[in-house]
């Protein structure tokens, strides 16, 4: 079994190597609008960011389960209906430069993309228990908001089964597994899925799995990078995308 680019893909890889973690890493609050403009004024113009659902089904950005890291709220995100987690202060948490920071929808992320000519990844990071609902309303929300741009943003997960109900929702879509272990049949699953890429921590890259993920037709990307040394293997290993949290160490032209 083999994965090709998804027909409406532009042909060859249309993702720059370079991708801002959550933003722009620690610099800014993650997740948040003011992470994306803080990454793009140190010249990414593609951004990693995490995708979970309100109880009333809107899909917002945050990376925990729970409120308390990253917002003034108590419990879990999922549980709150969006006009409860639209009143929450995710800046504060981080810096008093940042306080009132609101938590952003995927609407406003890719209004926010779109508007300014920026690609994301999506991380779908589903409540405990939504996984394949959480993949479905993520990836039609998703089809719906970038309808008709060039370069559709790439969808990825740990969860099969979210990636399963985003491929079901918006095949079309392309789509990446994310992996901290290589399980067997690592590969399998991801071509299972359709997955045009595999994303795992960059420790596990050797130069033989990079070359298995060519040779089935995917691409093979790396979180956190933070370290030069860790950067240069994967560049020498011949990987495809870097994400880190040091936007202000790592040129994203390099």
């Amino acid at each position: 079994m083999t994965s090709t680019l998804p027909p409406d893909l532009p042909s060859g890889w249309p993702y720059p190597r370079w991708v801002a973690h959550r933003g722009a890493g620690k610099l800014a609050p993650e997740n948040t609008l003011a992470a994306f403009r803080l990454g793009a004024a140190h010249g990414y113009r593609m951004f990693e960011c995490d995708a979970k659902l309100s109880a009333d089904g809107v899909p917002f950005l945050m990376h925990d389960a729970t409120l308390e890291r990253t917002t003034s709220g108590r419990g879990t995100g999922g549980d709150l209906p969006w006009s409860d987690l639209a009143r929450l202060d995710a800046g504060s948490w981080h810096s008093r430069a940042y306080a009132g920071e609101p938590l952003p929808t995927l609407d406003n992320a890719a209004r926010f993309c779109i508007a300014n000519g920026f690609l994301l990844n999506i991380e779908i990071k589903p409540t405990p228990g939504t996984e394949e609902e959480t993949g479905r309303v993520v990836a039609s929300q998703a089809a719906r908001l970038w309808h008709g741009q060039a370069v559709p943003p790439l969808l990825t997960s740990f969860k099969p089964a979210a990636l399963a109900g985003a491929q079901r929702a918006a095949p079309q879509l392309p789509r990446g597994l994310l992996l901290d272990s290589l399980t067997p049949g690592w590969l399998d699953t991801a071509l299972q899925l359709g997955c045009v890429a595999i994303v795992c921590n960059h420790a596990l890259w050797t130069a033989e799995h990079v070359a298995a993920v060519h040779g089935a037709g995917l691409r093979a990307l790396s979180y956190t990078v933070n370290d030069e040394w860790a950067a240069q293997r994967l560049i020498d290993l011949g990987t495809d995308g870097i994400i880190t949290d040091r936007v202000d160490l790592f040129s994203p032209a390099g």
